[in-house]
């Protein structure tokens, strides 16, 4: 008898769908089943920090200085374009479908740390004063400020010296770290299933039913915002859409069940590769940095929720009001946590500068995890096509991988 061999999406899915009807079953009965996936969330973490470090590094030292600033300036200009769409959109189908009109919430007791750091803080905070601290505590955007100043000056001295040993060190301990995480990611299913049925069971529906309205409507805007990007890119890269989102499928259930951008880096990066035919030099750059300075998920779930907040307690907002919300939503964005619930930690900083009630924030609290279902998957999917528009327009884009079968 042949044996049947389940590609990674099956097994995955099979995973969720399973882990959904166990926790639905049984309910707190298997609450201690979230270990397994602490343990494969863990594992995967452990080598987040320098998988990025080593992928920038090498893609920056492989870079001509020349091209580095102009490369910089056009991943900042669609970062920041795709990042106002996506609050744009969040404002505007809130105010549209009034999502937080007549409803009603308990408060919840959790207690969310809100940053009061100004503009001078914030600032000071993208720059590492230990880069060993900085990576012990997980602090991406210092660690990628890091790199990327170590790549330049790698790239100088190999310029300079028209050779360099460490670049192929760095190379191959890259090679080593990926080797280890493919490992990691064959526990995903196991991993995800664990998860799924752990908040299936602790949570249960009763605590979504209040805000079912936010959720569709972020449901909404989501789908509109993807189906919209995935129709500019593959106009622009001339693919066929319909296998953009073949292959893009894969890390999307990553990304939906993990809630966590830094979890999916990994798959990310692969599939953009392997998949949609961006080059490594491209997605070594692109990819971490977008995981920390574009955030379209976050962005549009903040001007969301701020909107809905206003209609929960009827406090009218103006057009110059409407438009702080979205500039806040976009810079918020900037340097954000990349692990589940790091939405709540962005939106305790936006809340109290708009000069809403704190203590709405603990309302959304209850389904921070669904609504960081859709968050992460604009965050992932929006990396990888910025991407595939950078390596196009860079002459790195393999048609051959990208027009092939997934």
């Amino acid at each position: 008898m042949k044996k049947i061999k389940l590609s990674m999406t099956v097994q995955i899915i099979i995973g969720m769908i399973g882990g959904m009807l166990l926790g639905i079953g049984f309910g707190d009965k298997v609450k201690d089943i979230k270990l397994i996936g602490d343990i494969f969330l863990r594992l995967i973490q452990m080598s987040v920090v320098v998988m990025v470090m080593g992928a920038v590094i090498e893609s920056v030292a492989n870079l001509d200085p020349k091209d580095l600033g102009r490369f910089g300036i056009k991943m900042l200009f669609w970062f920041l374009l795709t990042t106002v769409i996506a609050a744009v959109i969040g404002g505007a189908l809130g105010q549209l479908l009034l999502p937080g009109k007549g409803l009603t919430l308990p408060v919840s007791d959790q207690v969310v740390q809100v940053s009061d750091k100004g503009i001078y803080s914030m600032i000071l905070d993208f720059l590492p004063s230990n880069i060993v601290e900085s990576m012990a505590s997980s602090n991406m955007i210092q660690v990628i400020v890091f790199s990327v100043l170590f790549g330049t000056s790698l790239g100088a001295y190999r310029i300079r010296k028209e050779n360099s040993q460490l670049i192929r060190v760095i190379k191959e301990f890259n090679e080593v770290i990926l080797g280890i995480v493919r490992r990691v990611m064959k526990l995903a299913p196991l991993g995800i299933g664990a998860l799924l049925a752990y908040t299936a069971g602790a949570t249960g529906i009763k605590v979504v039913m209040p805000l079912i309205k936010f959720l569709f409507v972020f449901g909404i805007g989501s789908l509109l915002y993807m189906v919209g990007m995935i129709a500019f890119v593959s106009f622009y890269c001339r693919a066929h859409p319909v296998n953009v989102v073949r292959k893009l499928f894969n890390m999307t259930m990553v990304a939906f069940t993990t809630t966590s951008s830094a979890v999916t880096l990994p798959t990310q990066m692969e599939d953009s590769e392997k998949k949609l035919g961006v080059s490594k030099k491209i997605s070594g750059i692109v990819i971490p940095l977008a995981m920390t300075l574009n955030s379209n998920g976050l962005s549009m779930f903040l001007a969301l929720s701020c909107i809905t907040i206003s209609q929960i307690y009827g406090i009218p907002l103006s057009g110059p009001q409407l438009v702080r919300i979205i500039v806040l939503s976009t810079l918020s964005c900037l340097g954000t946590v990349t692990v589940p619930g790091g939405g709540l930690v962005a939106l305790a900083t936006v809340v109290p500068a708009l000069g809403l009630p704190l203590e709405s924030i603990a309302f959304l609290f209850s389904i921070d995890w669904f609504s960081g279902m859709f968050r992460t998957v604009l965050n992932v999917d929006t990396d990888v096509l910025i991407a595939m528009i950078i390596a196009k327009d860079e002459n790195e884009l393999d048609y051959e991988i990208l027009n092939g079968s997934p």
